[in-house]
């Protein structure tokens, strides 16, 4: 074929947790793939972690994508080779059984038992070192279980997708590297044979024969891929957004989910923060799935950026910053956001409402977490919501609202799925139990876009093994 028309047996769009699982399963069973990748390819370490020069490079709208509603949300992607898993925090969980159940009787999805899916998760959790510290946790991390504990609330240390050093750090704690798609499964997909072509976007699908023709811009070139196989891998987000310009509408991009979350800053008399504090792993899941509670990451610009709302008078975070962190409240966010394009532009409309059902339940988590944080021994804890005052107290918890104002939340999220949800369903699902567009041949979605509703907990887990147990399927291997 000439320049501008490329050929593989199975072409893989997006090289996220999604999109690598796909590529790599299927390089390393002879399959002849090419991925394409719309950010650049960049090593783990082209940037410090968590730095506003990663947020530059990886993040899709350097972190600024909002969804328009009733509670604004700032959406966090990953735009890059590796996708989310490059800028997350590598928090790991199997999808809860109940969630799972859900599922078969709401979406009648097939083969999603905890058994059906053991295999897929071992596979995956072995491949990225999945497990808990072998050291101490940081402490900043350690006032959010110790907090809970005092409340005899159910807290937990979450697994991380981890390779951990053997050099302590001054809290005790251990660092090391994430085992992000650009350290696992990407190297084998390229060892195996696979192609990766990134600063390349799809623009469009189309059949062509028995196969599928994808139009893309690669260095301002057009250029067209012709496949047997197309697995759209884009993300909750991107993944619609091209399928609907294909398209393919019916139950498509309709149906977006997040968790939407919102922070608070805690004040503590002793150091909890340091340069190279990693991220905390504690997680206190009493009133899940509706409701979790987590530390995140604390360094100075994140700092910075919660506190924004507070006069820099008030915080004097440039010598108090060692003593705070931030931590976090989220919600299972409903089914109700929309993914439209808009006319050429690139990027969609991104609707997104929250119910005053969904606004209570943020204030009453937001309450909740500056209980916990009050009863970990915080001097002050600052909600990062417009307009909120510091609570040094229990007797003060009272002036956060019993709604939180949707205007001036602040919400944000990184938890992103649910807009190509899969299912036997098809008055409700847009492709079938194993990712299959519905009414398609050969046209698989294998993403976060496929799952039904929103976990309650990191979604990277259930993403992989979901993809993993789909191409498996697709190779007739289950």
């Amino acid at each position: 074929m000439s320049a501008n028309n490329l050929r593989a047996e199975v072409l893989v769009i997006g090289s996220g947790p999604g999109g690598a699982t796909t590529a790599h399963a299927l390089a390393e069973r002879g399959k002849d793939v090419l991925i394409l990748e719309e950010g650049p390819d960049l090593p783990l370490d082209s940037c410090a972690p968590f730095s506003v020069e990663e947020m530059r490079q990886k993040y899709r709208a350097g972190g600024l994508n909002p969804a328009l509603g009733a509670g604004k949300v700032a959406l966090v992607e990953g735009r890059c080779a590796g996708g989310g898993s490059e800028i997350n925090s590598a928090l790991y969980h199997r999808t809860p059984a109940d969630i799972l159940d859900h599922w078969r009787q709401t979406f009648k999805v097939q083969n999603t038992r905890e058994c059906d899916l053991l295999p897929h998760f071992q596979y995956c959790e072995e491949a990225l070192r999945v497990g808990t510290s072998p050291a101490q946790t940081p402490l900043a991390s350690r006032k959010l279980h110790h907090g809970a504990q005092q409340l005899a609330w159910h807290s937990l240390e979450v697994p991380r997708c981890f390779k951990y050093s053997e050099t302590p750090e001054p809290d005790g704690s251990v660092g090391g590297t994430r085992q992000s798609m650009t350290r696992t499964f990407l190297p084998r997909a390229r060892q195996a044979g696979a192609r990766l072509m990134p600063l390349t976007r799809a623009n469009r699908l189309r059949r062509d024969g028995s196969g599928w023709a994808a139009s893309a811009t690669t260095a301002g070139n057009l250029v067209e891929i012709h496949a047997d196989t197309v697995f759209v891998c884009g993300g909750a987000i991107q993944s619609p957004l091209l399928l609907r310009r294909s398209g393919f509408t019916r139950n498509v991009g309709n149906t977006l989910a997040l968790h939407p979350t919102v922070k608070v800053v805690a004040l503590f008399d002793e150091e909890v923060n340091h340069e190279s504090m990693g991220v905390p792993v504690h997680q206190v899941k009493e009133f899940s799935p509706r409701m979790s509670f987590g530390c995140s990451v604390s360094s100075p610009p994140y700092l910075a950026l919660a506190l924004s709302g507070y006069r820099p008078s008030e915080i004097a975070l440039k010598e108090r910053w060692r003593n705070m962190a931030i931590y976090y409240g989220m919600i299972t966010g409903p089914n109700n956001g929309s993914v439209r394009p808009l006319l050429n532009l690139p990027d969609p409309l991104i609707r997104y409402g929250l119910s005053p059902i969904d606004l209570r339940d943020l204030a009453t988590a937001l309450r909740r977490l500056c209980k916990i944080l009050l009863a970990a021994g915080a001097r002050k804890v600052y909600p990062c919501v417009d307009g909120a005052r510091p609570i040094s107290s229990e007797d003060e918890l009272s002036s956060i609202p019993s709604m939180l104002p949707a205007d001036r939340s602040n919400l944000m999220t990184i938890h992103l799925f649910s807009s190509c949800p899969m299912g036997e369903d098809p008055s409700r699902c847009a492709v079938d139990s194993v990712g299959r567009v519905h009414g398609t041949s050969n046209l698989i979605v294998n993403d976060a876009s496929l799952i039904c509703t929103a976990p309650g907990v990191n979604p990277q887990g259930t993403t992989m093994a979901l993809a993993h147990r789909n191409v498996m399927h697709f190779l007739g291997r289950i």
